[in-house]
């Protein structure tokens, strides 16, 4: 863990600390009550059913669509990490955990009257939306995407633009409850073939400290690896 982000903030590689990109901001919207007792309904079943729900999404023509997981819990506490026991492999939904949860669903919204002409059921696919402390919990280390509902503005200090809004990087714990932040280098883009200078000096490191009501959208970054997901902490 780095150090906490109040003292960590926007810096570069000389050690020259700026002022914390943090945000007072308080966002409080009303839900429409049927989309809220829908969620409930919808959750209610998933769980039942032994699932996470993810997401639930209304597009046009009709369709529902539902995102599920399996439900994720610490697997190992320090103490069996110190003893060298081997981390449980990591599972994933299969179509007959959709058809499963597809089936309860389908009888559950007749029976409630919820208008929709068609339901699809899927797993979270590798842009996995972040949306609860659990989420974010479960994926410490990995690089992902997120969507500020509002631009940094003077709070980006000339270290980015004031208007940018969407960042990519390695997400961390902090020492603050509730606050996470993630840790990226702007990188200048190369093409294909081109030799890259050992000699050439690595970009400044940044870090964006947020809560998640400061967040429109938080995802996985979508990066294809055939050996799975690996933790960038774990890497270094």
């Amino acid at each position: 863990m780095r150090k906490n982000p109040l003292e960590y903030g926007l810096h570069d590689q000389t050690g020259g600390f700026s002022p914390p990109v943090f945000f007072g901001l308080c966002f409080i919207g009303k839900r429409d009550s049927s989309a809220v007792v829908l969620q409930e309904t919808i959750e209610q079943i998933v769980k039942g059913l032994g699932y996470e729900l993810v997401d639930i999404e209304r597009t046009g023509g009709g369709l529902l669509r539902v995102t599920i997981d399996l439900p994720w819990e610490p697997q190992e506490s320090e103490s069996v990490k110190a003893e060298g026991v081997p981390a449980a492999v990591e599972k994933f939904i299969m179509v007959e955990d959709c058809e499963r949860v597809t089936r309860q669903l389908q009888f559950a919204l007749e029976v409630d009257d919820v208008p929709y002409q068609r339901l699809e059921v899927s797993s979270p696919g590798i842009d996995r939306p972040l949306k609860t402390q659990k989420d974010f919990e479960r994926f410490v280390g990995q690089e992902i995407d997120v969507t500020l509902k509002q631009a940094m503005g003077a709070q980006a200090l000339g270290q980015v633009s004031g208007l940018r809004k969407k960042f990519r990087g390695v997400l961390e714990k902090t020492d603050t409850p509730g606050t996470w932040q993630i840790v990226w280098a702007d990188e200048p883009k190369t093409k294909p073939g081109q030799r890259v200078s050992k000699k050439r000096e690595p970009a400044p490191l940044h870090a964006l400290g947020f809560t998640l009501d400061e967040l429109k959208e938080a995802r996985l970054a979508p990066i294809v690896d055939f050996k799975g997901r690996q933790s960038k902490l774990q890497t270094k």
